[in-house]
């Protein structure tokens, strides 16, 4: 089937989602943007983890600087809370090891292509393009900056981390060598389409079950009498992971006593299978 179709199917299918404004979808966005920072990790040839990303997050204090995985995490978090913009595309290169300056060379290119009339993923894939010419340690801004440009040739209120999350799929190496697509290669705008094809597929079966998981904590929501539990399950649709602490206005034994009983419950779930220092999530 051609590549073009089912990247256009499956966006289609994602817009309904990014429009719906449904109450979990801070969270989804931020799970999204988990496995783009995972898998940019990835390809800088870094360690990190989805659990030792977001423990570099969520571990840290308010004012500490999360590290340098932690600081890609950051990039992509805000980016699922932003729309298309030269200081969202500065702090991101910045966040990705590049002076804030290197990331904006081709700004008015790119912001050509977000505005042009070109189909969604042309014009994304062009933009990681522009932006990894020549320079193959900018991959990882590129990916990120064509999700930017996918989000406003679509014009959806916020983006949603998408290409990087799948780049590394091994449906989508080729050759005799197994070598995985990149921007600019000769075959990159299919290879893109398959990658966003397959990006809004995941993303529709995680929204899927959040939308489930999300039924089942609002369910529970009348039985908590805690005062201040409606700010806490606020704040679990919103993120990917919190920690018992600094949530509204209640103290960090009481939000750890809630968090406990909405385990039990099985409204959310505990994320870092320690007895310590522990996270929670939907």
């Amino acid at each position: 089937m051609d590549a073009a179709f089912l990247a256009g199917a499956g966006l289609a299918a994602l817009d309904s989602i990014v429009r719906s404004d449904a109450p979990w979808a801070g969270v989804w966005r931020q799970r999204l943007a988990l496995s783009a920072a995972t898998a940019s990790c990835q390809m800088a040839g870094r360690r990190e983890d989805e659990a030792a990303l977001r423990d570099a997050w969520c571990l840290r204090r308010p004012d500490q600087d999360p590290g340098p995985a932690g600081r890609m995490l950051g990039a992509w978090r805000r980016l699922a809370r932003s729309s298309f913009s030269r200081e969202l595309v500065s702090e991101a290169a910045a966040a990705f090891g590049w002076p804030s300056t290197e990331g904006i060379l081709e700004m008015v290119t790119i912001q050509d292509l977000a505005t042009s009339d070109r189909p969604a993923v042309v014009a994304a894939a062009e933009a990681a393009t522009l932006v990894m010419a020549g320079r193959p340690e900018r991959e990882i801004l590129g990916l990120f900056i064509a999700d930017a440009v996918l989000a406003q040739r679509l014009r959806w209120p916020v983006a949603v981390p998408l290409l990087a999350g799948q780049i590394l799929h091994p449906a989508l190496k080729s050759g005799g060598n197994g070598r995985r697509p990149r921007p600019g290669d000769s075959d990159w705008l299919r290879s893109a389409n398959l990658a966003f094809a397959r990006a809004a597929a995941s993303a529709c079966d995680l929204a899927a079950e959040l939308a489930r998981r999300a039924e089942k904590l609002q369910s529970v929501a009348p039985i908590l009498r805690a005062k201040g539990a409606g700010a806490v399950i606020a704040a679990i649709l919103n993120d990917d992971a919190l920690t018992a602490s600094r949530i509204g206005q209640m103290s960090d034994r009481a939000l750890r006593r809630l968090f406990e009983r909405l385990v039990r419950l099985s409204a959310v779930r505990e994320l870092s299978g320690r007895e310590t220092f522990r996270l929670y999530g939907l």
